[in-house]
Formats: C-alpha cells, sequence, structure tokens
C-alpha cells in the first residue's frame, strides 16, 4: 500500500543527517542501514548504502533514476535459485545424458 500524497515522502531522519554531515565534509563513504522502507531523495545520488536484507548487507549504489523508490527494492530479501519442476528436470537430465557434441572423424591422408 502506498502513502498518503497529503503526508509526503518517508525519509529516515538519522540517515537524511548521516548523508548531509557527508555532504558538508564532502567524503563518500558507505552508510550501513536497516532502513528498508526510506524514501530516496535527491540528495542520496552518488552515495553508496549497505542495505540490510534480514542476513546481511547488500551495497546499493544510488542513481538518479532510483530517486522516490524505496531503498529496500534494490536489496532482495530471498535468493532466485531457478524454476523448479518436472520440466526443469527432464531437461537436465537430457542434457548431461546427451553430452557435448562430437566432433566430426579425420578424414584419412590421401596417399601419392
Amino acid at each position: 500500500m502506498s502513502r498518503s500524497i497529503k503526508k509526503g515522502p518517508y525519509v529516515d531522519p538519522r540517515l537524511m543527517a548521516k548523508v548531509m554531515k557527508m555532504i558538508e565534509k564532502s567524503e563518500k563513504k558507505i552508510i550501513k542501514t536497516w532502513a528498508r522502507d526510506c524514501d530516496i531523495p535527491p540528495e542520496f545520488v552518488g552515495f553508496t548504502f549497505a542495505v540490510h536484507n534480514g542476513k546481511e548487507f547488500t551495497p546499493v549504489y544510488v542513481t538518479e533514476q532510483m530517486v522516490g523508490h524505496k531503498l529496500g527494492e534494490f536489496s532482495w530479501t530471498t535468493k532466485f535459485k531457478g524454476h523448479g519442476g518436472k520440466m526443469a528436470d527432464s531437461q537436465a537430465k537430457g542434457a548431461v545424458a546427451s553430452g557435448p557434441p562430437a566432433s566430426a572423424p579425420a578424414a584419412p591422408a590421401k596417399a601419392k
């Protein structure tokens, strides 16, 4: 569910303060955060955030196209392992059984 337009975007105040301090000092360090629900304002562009996904911190470099989105959208909480099912199993077995294509036999040398 989206946030009310009347309220405006939610930006974590601690995170915003850290970014503003870094802008004042003109330094770029990775900022560790658990605030996945934080909207990305234009001030965050060019910074790298280590966003917690529940297990580890994923580095997220913020670009202009990310403004307006949430930090959590760029740090997946699940790892895609592939589609499963009978079809995937049979295709995997078929690829192993057929093996690599055999090379063509060499032509016999002509006698002079």
